[in-house]
């Protein structure tokens, strides 16, 4: 399941979430994204537990948030590979209002959610709910590898108009095309081709097709090789979880190892229920 959450609860600018099920004989089935409160999004989770005994939940919103100012460990990775496709990242610490201070609506979401927040245990379990931070931005240069370049990231956000491209719009739905068809997606294909039929995308549109994003990593790391994915950071100052080609695996092992910040390493076994 994606939830691109917004980061905050806001009835004129809601987040959105979508479904991928994965039948007993792994077959996949989308399910159309809707727009959401962190409540509404609650209930559509909620809502799957009687189609599956396990539920993932990929949120695009920083998930562990321990510092007061400043950036998470992650937060001065990521930015190596967002700076050089041409994009930004908004760093996460406590001191922002109504996004990650004591009561932002995402806490209070993780709290009723009840999830494990546990990506690798997520791999192998069979139940279960669990939850994992994403990032769309960081994941298309791997899923989309005309992306993977110097200032070659999309701008396919249709609230930044002075550098909103439809092209750059398009070319990520043709990545969603792409997907539909590789991982076998019923309804995927079709979904896509209806959003790429919009003349003139609203942001609504692209929340909906951040969600959807958010879906397919959640798919990709629970059914692709372990090798093909990468963990930024841990799950105790915070984490990123993100399909990694092996260009873009290496432009950010390098650069975490000069901030000094773990890749693919768990934390001596901690785990936190949330």
């Amino acid at each position: 399941m994606g939830f691109d959450s917004a980061w905050t609860d806001s009835a004129k600018a809601p987040g959105a979430t979508s479904v991928i099920r994965i039948d007993d004989r792994g077959r996949c089935t989308f399910v159309p994204p809707s727009l959401v409160s962190f409540d509404a999004a609650l209930a559509v989770i909620q809502t799957e537990a009687s189609f599956s005994a396990l539920r993932i939940v990929a949120l695009d919103q920083p998930t562990i948030v321990p510092n007061l100012t400043s950036l998470r460990p992650v937060d001065r990775v990521a930015p190596s590979l967002i700076s050089w496709l041409g994009g930004g990242v908004q760093p996460a610490n406590r001191s922002k209002i109504g996004m990650f201070d004591d009561a932002a609506p995402v806490w209070r979401f993780k709290e009723r959610l009840e999830a494990t927040e546990d990506p690798e245990a997520s791999r192998s379990a069979s139940a279960g709910l669990f939850l994992m931070e994403v990032f769309p931005a960081l994941a298309l240069p791997s899923l989309g590898p005309a992306f993977c370049g110097r200032l070659l990231g999309p701008r396919y956000n249709p609230a930044r108009r002075k550098t909103f491209k439809l092209a750059g719009w398009q070319a990520v739905i043709e990545v969603v095309r792409h997907l539909a068809r590789t991982e076998a997606v019923d309804g995927l294909g079709e979904w896509a081709d209806a959003l790429a039929a919009v003349s003139i995308p609203k942001k609504a549109d692209q929340d909906q097709l951040d969600a959807v994003l958010c879906a397919l990593i959640g798919l990709h790391w629970q059914t692709a090789p372990r090798e093909a994915s990468i963990m930024i950071g841990d799950r105790m100052f915070g984490y990123m979880i993100a399909p990694a080609s092996a260009d873009v695996g290496a432009r950010l092992k390098s650069a975490a190892d000069k901030a000094g910040v773990s890749i693919d390493v768990e934390n001596l076994g901690y785990s936190k229920r949330l």
